[in-house]
């Protein structure tokens, strides 16, 4: 993983590269969604509304944003909406279903499927073979429809309106349906997708479809390329912050690392990782630059660590108690504060960090939420994930 001196990579030059590759900077910002998830590897796709304004925020004419988006997501399917890293639902190009299947979702899916028949079992359900039955009746029906809701399929294949009871006498029991379940197992295992939205973009209530072919690939390989183009784009980061954001064990981190020849960096949180022959310096951006990024932007939620972008006085009202960000407000490289969207449409801002932040910024931040008005319009967006500073700033 490199030899020799460890070059030291200091802040400046992180948040350099953050605003190139992340595409932030102005003249870095893309013409196509295509482009913005190809360089920036995943979109979080948890809240429909974040893969439109993350993709938004980074694209030369926001204007195209949702017609765009939706014809990359449902027509062209050039980007699928599919289950990724630590088990969470990103977008991603489909060129890379097939990495982020083998490097992440095999595993999770082997946990899901056998979670699903332990808990079947264990309400008297029918078993394995009555499973696969309405699994292969699911997804031919699924074949014939293009795309189908789970009321539609069950149209087709009755028993996954069957329920069964979880975790009977127990504080968390519930009642599950067999379509809720097995579609979410189909998912995992690559076997279907999120289609296209019953409403606007904003919608979580998602048609089904077959999801694109794509070849197995060994688990080993799958996770050496995945590393790789993360690097390339978020390098450098540390043991922790690979371990984090991929949901592997440390000794498929460090594999990985070895696989792609990744070179050893200092950092001031110490030892960091950069893809191979990626070491040397990076040129500032010409000109400052401001942005308006949504709750769970990938740029926000990119490493474990965030310290060099992130004071960690802002946490509390910039993120919910699971860990997930809200609406940020970025000057330079580091988050300055958060913003919301009110109920009259009116984009609201607010400073928590000022120290550099003056006259040049906030007009920069404000041009930001202007642009940001100009493309959504009149839709309600209101972040799945709620934090403290977002909730207050839309209540006015």
């Amino acid at each position: 993983m490199g030899g020799g001196a460890q070059r030291y990579i200091g802040v400046a030059e992180r948040r350099a590269r953050l605003a190139l590759r992340q595409r932030l900077a102005g003249p870095a910002r893309a013409g196509t969604p295509e482009e913005v998830a190809g360089s920036l590897v995943a979109l979080h796709g948890t809240d429909p509304a974040t893969v439109y304004l993350a993709v938004g925020a980074r694209l030369t004419d926001p204007a195209t944003t949702v017609t765009e988006t939706g014809r990359a997501l449902y027509e062209d399917r050039s980007l699928v909406r599919m289950h990724g890293m630590r088990h969470t639902v990103f977008v991603f190009p489909t060129d890379l279903t097939a990495v982020v299947h083998a490097s992440t979702g095999l595993a999770v899916a082997a946990r899901e499927r056998a979670a699903l028949l332990k808990h079947m079992a264990t309400a008297g359900a029918p078993d394995a073979a009555w499973l696969k039955e309405v699994e292969e009746s699911t997804l031919a029906a699924l074949a014939r429809r293009g795309q189908a809701t789970a009321a539609e399929l069950a149209q087709d294949e009755p028993r996954l309106r069957e329920q069964f009871v979880y975790a009977a006498g127990k504080s968390y029991e519930g009642v599950h349906t067999v379509s809720t379940r097995l579609l979410r197992v189909l998912g995992v295992e690559g076997k279907v997708a999120r289609g296209r939205p019953l409403g606007s973009w904003t919608s979580s209530q998602f048609r089904w479809a077959v999801a694109p072919e794509h070849p197995e690939l060994d688990i080993a390989e799958a996770q050496a390329e995945l590393l790789r183009r993360w690097l390339a784009v978020c390098g450098p980061a540390t043991e922790a912050d690979l371990k984090w954001w991929t949901g592997w064990r440390v000794t498929e981190v460090r594999r990985a690392l070895a696989a792609i020849a990744a070179e050893a960096v200092t950092l001031d949180e110490g030892t960091g990782y950069v893809a191979g022959g990626d070491a040397e310096p990076v040129p500032t951006p010409d000109e400052p630059w401001a942005a308006l990024l949504p709750g769970l932007d990938p740029t926000a939620m990119g490493w474990q660590q965030r310290d060099w972008y992130l004071t960690p006085e802002l946490r509390p009202l910039l993120f919910d108690g699971s860990g997930n960000v809200g609406p940020s407000v970025w000057w330079n490289g580091r988050v300055v504060g958060g913003w919301a969207r009110r109920s009259d449409g009116e984009i609201v801002w607010r400073i928590l960090d000022a120290e550099g932040v003056g006259r040049e910024a906030r007009a920069a931040i404000e041009r930001e939420a202007e642009r940001l008005t100009g493309w959504v319009g009149t839709t309600k967006v209101t972040p799945r994930f709620r934090t403290p500073l977002e909730k207050e700033l839309a209540a006015g």
